[in-house]
């Protein structure tokens, strides 16, 4: 397996296109992406938790029941939530959408992102889907950047596996910079395969891959109300459909979770007003329940992610996380230590402090990507959850959001 340029259009038979179609009042900003198989492609997607669901999540539900889809549909600049019409909306976005591509509407997976409880005006998409379609090529970049709400940079990422002496690719799309906690799904994520697996296998692959990947993500501590990720494979590469566990299943599960992780990473990097991408690496734990526990509890803390923002080795908040995570572990065997290209700091032996140099630590917290690892030395189990450090920037980007 090795990583290849491409995103979402790396795989065979895939196209992506974005637009400014006037949801959002600045016209540089591209509002309305497209990504399209040739081919009517197997279909699985998870949604998020929340009870309160975007009206794209319901119409996606249903029309990707009988496991096939063959393009996407997604709207930045408003999420189509808590509104009396969303339902109406996201199903017109699919019949628009099927009247200019000539796909059937119930293949279509529709997706929105932005506001919540803002009406959502179907003229402009109505009017931008014919340069949408238009639009369509191999590059993924404007597809990328249409789905952005305030994220920095877009997430994509692409490779190329084997599956039975065949050369299949994977690639994604990402979104996710705020609202973001473990509780699947926290994003829009859009994943893109020309290896054949039938839907059954597709949607165990996902279900199980986001346990370890798409879950272990905390921006904010707030699960969002829309997002979701959704994977297409529309059998191109020409291998064997995989229909069942085995080798061939166990490779694409590797290269799925190799574009899942690497999207984690980069939504974690660009949570919003993040300076640091903060990685909770756990290992040690007498069971994988107590080692996500706990890889999450610190995560999670806004202590903490204030104290790396700071660079402050104040690895007293990473012990009270553990204390407070509700996890079953032994406080008096806890070994903490922070790394980056800088070097590594042990700062805690057998849950007691340890002399250290705070200008060394300082040297090594002041970088952008800093791991935080803790050792509960009570078995062999272990767990990677990734988040970001908690500025100034964000409270000034969520104060007003919506205005």
């Amino acid at each position: 397996m090795k990583q290849i340029s491409g995103g979402v259009c790396a795989a065979k038979g895939f196209t992506a296109s974005g637009v400014h179609c006037g949801i959002r009042k600045n016209k540089t900003k591209k509002d309305l992406a497209l990504i399209y198989s040739e081919k009517k492609a197997a279909a699985a997607s998870v949604y998020t938790t929340n009870l309160v669901k975007g009206a794209p999540i319901t119409v996606t539900k249903n029309n990707i029941a009988d496991g096939y889809a063959q393009a996407v549909i997604c709207n930045s600049g408003n999420a189509n939530t808590c509104n009396a019409n969303g339902i109406e909306i996201a199903e017109k976005m699919c019949d628009l959408l099927s009247e200019k591509l000539g796909v059937d509407a119930k293949d279509v997976i529709v997706a929105s992102t932005g506001v919540i409880g803002q009406p959502l005006d179907i003229t402009p998409i109505a009017n931008g889907i014919p340069a949408l379609v238009e639009g369509l090529s191999a590059s993924s970049d404007d597809a990328a950047t249409a789905i952005m709400t305030t994220d920095t940079v877009e997430k994509c990422v692409s490779y190329s596996f084997e599956i039975g002496g065949k050369e299949c690719r994977i690639g994604g799309i990402a979104k996710g910079s705020g609202m973001i906690h473990p509780n699947m799904a926290t994003m829009l994520v859009f994943v893109t395969t020309d290896a054949a697996v039938s839907p059954a296998m597709l949607q165990k692959a996902l279900s199980e891959d986001v346990k370890s990947s798409f879950n272990m993500v905390s921006v904010d501590g707030d699960t969002s109300t829309n997002d979701m990720v959704s994977v297409l494979a529309n059998g191109m590469a020409g291998n064997e459909e995989i229909t069942c566990e085995g080798a061939d299943f166990d490779e694409f599960c590797k290269a799925l979770n190799a574009v899942t992780t690497h999207l984690c990473r980069m939504i974690a990097g660009d949570g919003e007003g993040a300076t640091k991408l903060l990685e909770c690496i756990v290992t040690g734990a007498a069971s994988k329940e107590t080692a996500v526990t706990v890889s999450k509890s610190v995560i999670c803390s806004s202590l903490f992610k204030a104290a790396m923002f700071g660079a402050d080795a104040n690895w007293g908040r990473v012990l009270c996380a553990i204390g407070y995570s509700g996890a079953d572990v032994d406080v008096t065997k806890i070994d903490v230590a922070f790394k980056s290209v800088a070097g590594e700091i042990v700062v805690c032996v057998d849950g007691s402090g340890v002399e250290f140099s705070e200008e060394k630590a300082k040297e090594i917290l002041t970088e952008k990507e800093i791991q935080v690892l803790i050792n509960l030395k009570s078995g062999d189990s272990d767990a990677t959850a990734w988040g970001c450090d908690l500025t100034y920037d964000y409270v000034k980007i969520n104060g007003d959001y919506r205005t």
